[in-house]
């Protein structure tokens, strides 16, 4: 049996930044991933938004890791090259009874750090956005894109550039807590057996199974992962916005919203739906419902505009009818593993939170070193 210092099971952008980090301070780190590239799941299939920080709850890990995500992703994007822009979005009131609602939105986005958001009436979104209707918006120039694929081969470059390695289909089928640390039993095509003094269950969508695999974890702390499944369509010819558009939030996500790629092409999405499995085919019946909801705020979408894009699967951690849930991490004190770190419900804005989330990992087996 190969024993290691640090395992981190998952190479999506949380599980690369994370192995980044600890490489960084000087652990030996393998990250095992099950399927056959790095961040081809979650990490992959999103909106490539860099979030300002806007609607978390207040003190909530969310909020504090997308605010100083944030603002360390836009300096690692300019130290290392990684595409991005820092476009700003415009956050839709397309009734009277939802301008209020913006107005306590910007209250509550202030109170978690971000900064130069302004409320602008209709006349002023659209002197920004003359396509746009709406009867206020709430601009956040903080708020960008990124090339995810980029900023994923950029951290796992720094990673193996301070030694750490990447293995690719590489399944945890099984775990075993023992005094000299975690046994793992790995799967794929060159099975091996590695003990490793500290593993990061960074496995996004899977994060709650590997955690149910672990010999001698407390049941009672592993929460019961959902799928919610979010579609995207994209947009057949180009849209009249430079800015992102997003409309007032809904349950379980932010809305059927307009983000462009760096290319400046359109998307709109995601949708919510509550699935069983992963699937990630998008129906295309699905349009019609898109159709309505963009018309609420872009009244000149073209018939027949909008073609089936892509979809990705959000890992939370509660219902439908549960409220937003934060992101969980846990270490020993809760789960009682020595050693081990789990993530579950890594969505949004997990992508804009890796460097953030990282240090969180870092800090905690630290403190408990």
């Amino acid at each position: 049996m190969e024993d290691i210092d640090c395992a981190v099971i998952g190479a999506g952008v949380v599980g690369l930044a994370i192995a980044r980090t600890l490489a960084r301070a000087g652990h030996d780190v393998i990250v095992l991933e099950a399927l056959e590239a790095f961040g081809t799941e979650t990490s992959a299939r999103n909106s490539e938004v860099i979030h300002a920080g806007i609607y978390y709850p207040a003190g909530s890990l969310k909020a504090r890791a997308c605010v100083q995500g944030r603002r360390r992703l836009y300096a690692y994007c300019a130290e290392r090259g990684i595409a991005h822009r820092r476009c700003g979005k415009l956050i839709v009131a397309t009734t009277a009874a939802q301008v209020a609602q913006l107005e306590g939105i910007a209250a509550h986005a202030r109170t978690n750090g971000v900064e130069e958001l302004s409320l602008l009436s209709g006349a002023d979104a659209r002197a920004l956005e003359p396509a746009l209707r709406c009867e206020a918006a709430l601009h956040s120039p903080a708020t960008g894109i990124i090339d995810s694929h980029g900023l994923m081969l950029a951290l796992l470059g720094d990673a193996q550039d301070h030694g750490a390695m990447l293995a690719l289909r590489s399944p945890v089928l099984s775990a075993r807590a023992t005094a000299g640390g975690l046994e793992l039993r790995v799967g794929g095509d060159e099975p091996m057996a590695i003990r490793a003094r500290t593993v990061i269950n960074s496995a996004g969508l899977h994060a709650p199974a590997v955690a149910a695999c672990i010999e001698g974890i407390n049941p009672a702390s592993l929460p019961q992962g959902r799928l919610c499944k979010g579609n995207y369509f994209s947009l057949t010819g180009r849209a009249p916005f430079t800015r992102l558009i997003y409309p007032v939030p809904e349950s379980a996500g932010l809305g059927v919203h307009l983000t462009l790629d760096l290319g400046g092409q359109a998307r709109f999405g995601p949708d919510v739906e509550w699935v069983d499995a992963i699937d990630y085919r998008v129906d295309p019946r699905r349009a019609d419902g898109f159709e309505q909801a963009i018309r609420s705020y872009w009244p000149g979408l073209p018939d027949d505009a909008l073609a089936p894009g892509y979809s990705g699967i959000r890992p939370k951690v509660g219902g439908p009818s549960d409220p937003a849930a934060d992101f969980l991490v846990q270490d020993a004190t809760e789960h009682g593993v020595a050693g081990l770190v789990n993530l579950f419900g890594i969505e949004s804005p997990g992508l804009t939170s890796c460097l953030a989330l990282a240090d969180e990992v870092r800090d905690r087996l630290a403190a408990l070193a």
